[in-house]
């Protein structure tokens, strides 16, 4: 965004206002304190909401709500969300009933609006495959077919819609440049090492026990467990070639995610 501004004024807005860099203006926001984002969003032509990392069931819709509502209470003229590729009517404690409840909202309440859908973080299937090297093997609950897209270029994305006209009412879906398996996952991770590395099919039940044995949180691993579901169901199986179009560039593929990561 930075590097593309052109001459706009750009505004950051965060709970942590220190950390917003580059030289652009940093603003106080957070989405429980929905007056203060009124401030916040004061005098922008243009605002993209992000969701926050809440996972307790109803918490983060409602956030998404009050912030588009503090938006247009603002005078926002142009309000572009980003949100979940598959999403559709989905209810609480679903994963994806937070973004339904926003891109409803969104599209109820705003004059102008745009949607960016974003497929599942090439970077966060890095980590997870990080973490299974010592086992050598990697684990899903079938053939697990996503079109994973990296976070620069999710970013690269959002900031040419922004900074561009003939969005309105536009729902995009941002997607790398393939669908990729879980066996084609390790395949990759086996050349890339230049050693055996395979892919696994588990049950929801194995895949819960193993997560607890890791010892993490319950609401980590339902979480979890329902977007390896998410990926059995092929609501991130949708290719598209927004992301280029948006961003100008060519979308990096899985496979030059991993090899960075795991080099």
């Amino acid at each position: 965004m930075i590097a593309r501004g052109g001459g706009h004024q750009l505004v950051g807005i965060s709970r942590s206002p220190e950390a917003v860099q580059g030289g652009i203006e940093a603003r106080q926001g957070d989405y429980d304190r929905p007056e203060a984002l009124l401030h916040a969003y004061a005098g922008l032509d243009r605002l993209l909401i992000i969701p926050s990392s809440e996972l307790q069931p109803g918490v983060r819709g409602k956030q998404l709500t009050a912030a588009i509502d503090a938006a247009r209470r603002a005078g926002v003229g142009h309000i572009f969300l980003v949100s979940a590729a598959g999403t559709r009517e989905e209810a609480d404690p679903g994963l994806g009933a937070a973004y339904w409840a926003g891109e409803q909202h969104l599209i109820k309440t705003a004059t102008r609006w745009t949607i960016l859908r974003m497929n599942y973080y090439a970077q966060s299937m890095a980590e997870e495959i990080q973490m299974s090297l010592n086992q050598g093997m990697l684990a899903g609950l079938g053939d697990e077919r996503v079109a994973y897209v990296s976070r620069d270029d999710l970013a690269a994305a959002a900031a040419g819609a922004l900074l561009s006209e003939g969005h309105a009412g536009a729902i995009y879906n941002l997607t790398g440049p393939a669908t990729v398996s879980g066996a084609e996952r390790a395949a990759m991770v086996a050349d890339i090492l230049g050693k055996p590395f395979s892919y696994a099919t588990i049950t929801e039940d194995q895949l819960r026990a193993g997560l607890s044995q890791a010892g993490l949180p319950e609401l980590i691993i339902e979480a979890l467990v329902e977007i390896k579901t998410n990926f059995v169901h092929g609501v991130f199986d949708i290719l598209t070639g927004d992301t280029q179009r948006l961003s100008g560039r060519a979308p990096k593929s899985l496979r030059e995610i991993l090899a960075t990561t795991l080099a």
